[in-house]
């Protein structure tokens, strides 16, 4: 039995994807879709951070303030930020407002500035592997996003755990779990 829902638009789709307009935006168009470069990936690394402990659709409806306040996820950029910043974002109310999440993200960007992010994150990836069937056949965490995690935390990284790592792998293309039958492209 599959877990995939039919829109009204006639396609298939992870129910995730299915449950609000803004979820379905990014399920068709972005997640699960490969993505490289460093400041990209730092993007997404830093909103996942972000994403902890909240719905998914908070950080997604919130990305472009993230985007404004975050210099447009410019590692270089974010690197030099001090704490003027850090109590700039923290008045931000377009943004989630944690201070821990604000300093490790600023951590992060000094530790990716050294870095080729992008070269790093990927090494992690695992083969590519069939869609799962159901919801029930996707992990919330893997022996390579528990490496990841631990590869990052040894560099200095911050606010980044293996559930992290693995939400991090889904949502650039290191992993495709959009299920077997869902209509994005494998």
């Amino acid at each position: 039995m599959s877990d995939l829902i039919i829109g009204a638009d006639g396609l298939a789709r992870c129910p995730w994807g299915a449950s609000t307009p803004d979820y379905a935006v990014y399920h068709d168009a972005e997640w699960g879709r490969r993505i490289e470069g460093d400041d990209a990936l730092f993007e997404r690394l830093t909103l996942e951070g972000f994403q902890s402990g909240l719905s998914w659709l908070t950080i997604l409806r919130k990305r472009e303030n993230f985007r404004t306040a975050f210099a447009g996820f410019s590692i270089p950029a974010v690197a030099a930020f001090g704490p003027d910043d850090v109590d700039r974002l923290m008045a931000d109310t377009g943004i989630v407002r944690n201070r821990a999440k604000i300093e490790a993200a600023l951590n992060n960007a000094r530790v990716a500035d050294t870095l080729d992010l992008s070269e790093l994150l990927w090494s992690y990836a695992p083969p590519r592997r069939p869609r799962p069937a159901a919801l029930g056949d996707v992990p919330a965490v893997t022996p390579e996003s528990t490496a990841m995690a631990k590869a990052l935390r040894k560099r200095g990284f911050r606010f980044f755990g293996p559930t992290t790592a693995y939400a991090l792998m889904q949502a650039t293309g290191m992993v495709d779990d959009h299920l077997h039958g869902c209509h994005v492209p494998h």
